[in-house]
């Protein structure tokens, strides 16, 4: 039936319903798979979508690569390519006030930060791999969080100027085990995907210092963020692909200036802020280990 619906069962939520078109381009994105909880009208109770006859064998299927090959697929989804990420702007607004406001109240933030990284993760499309989760807890990064905040404090009952300098390493510190934590605690489907995040810390403190530096060039610092980025996804251990940034220092760079014009009205922030991320997960590809850059 043309106007079937169906119900998808995501990280223990009822998601849908979603209209038939939408919920076959949501199995050929990968994001409903061969053991995804379905349901639609007629169905006595939910079955993995492999068990639902001729649901699978009937979604479309990418054309053969012109050179006779064809990209390394997992239950029959592609597993090379950009990822994507789109989330609804309302939800984005209240939820990121929220987030501010814990920030602001300092106590709360470990778990407003992790309420928000659970919510916005699930929001990011991998090929060949469906339902992204974020795992992680509170209490693993509040021995870090709270003890920042007791140095700065110290420090600034000492009145020290010096040891402000100290207070900034220990905030990269901070910055450096968050991208650990964030990597490692990456889901699909309630799994732990096993990532992991190899930089060291002096290099990541070393890219700190270059990026802080290449603010004074007024334009350089779009390509040193870019570099950024492509040691980050390097960096990135555990995954069968190769993780690569392939965004430009000039896209970045006009891009950036868009959003910082478009954001001095402050309305079109949310749709900024999607716009830009829609932008840097398309930049973020996957591809086979040894490919050609």
């Amino acid at each position: 039936m043309a106007d079937r619906s169906w119900y998808v069962a995501s990280g223990g939520k009822q998601e849908g319903p979603y209209p038939e078109a939408q919920f076959r381009d949501l199995i050929g994105r990968g994001a409903v798979t061969p053991d995804t909880l379905v349901w639609s009208e007629g169905m006595a109770a939910w079955q993995r979508a492999g068990d639902v006859p001729g649901l699978l064998s009937g979604a479309a299927r990418p054309p053969v690569l012109p050179n006779g090959g064809t990209p390394q697929a997992r239950d029959g989804y592609p597993e090379s390519g950009p990822l994507s990420i789109d989330f609804g702007i309302l939800e984005f607004v209240w939820r990121s006030l929220v987030f501010v406001i814990g920030c602001i109240l300092i106590i709360p933030a470990p778990w407003v930060l992790v309420w928000y990284i659970t919510w916005i993760v699930p929001c990011v499309r991998v090929p060949g791999r469906s339902n992204l989760s974020f795992t992680g807890t509170a209490m693993t990064i509040v021995p870090w969080y709270f003890g920042t905040i007791v140095l700065a404090v110290a420090i600034a009952m000492l009145g020290l100027d010096w040891l402000s300098n100290l207070l900034t390493i220990a905030q990269v510190v901070l910055y450096w085990l968050f991208l650990k934590w964030f990597v490692a605690n990456l889901a699909s489907n309630e799994q732990p995907l096993g990532l992991s995040f190899s930089g060291s810390f002096w290099a990541y403190l070393g890219w700190s210092i270059l990026f802080g530096l290449s603010v004074i060039t007024i334009i350089g610092w779009a390509w040193v963020y870019v570099a950024w980025m492509r040691w980050f996804c390097r960096n990135i251990q555990g995954t069968q692909r190769e993780v690569r940034f392939i965004g430009s220092g000039l896209e970045f760079l006009w891009r950036a200036i868009v959003a910082v014009f478009a954001s001095a009205f402050v309305i079109p922030i949310p749709w900024v802020y999607r716009w830009m991320s829609q932008w840097l997960a398309s930049q973020t590809v996957l591809v086979e280990r040894g490919a050609d850059a």
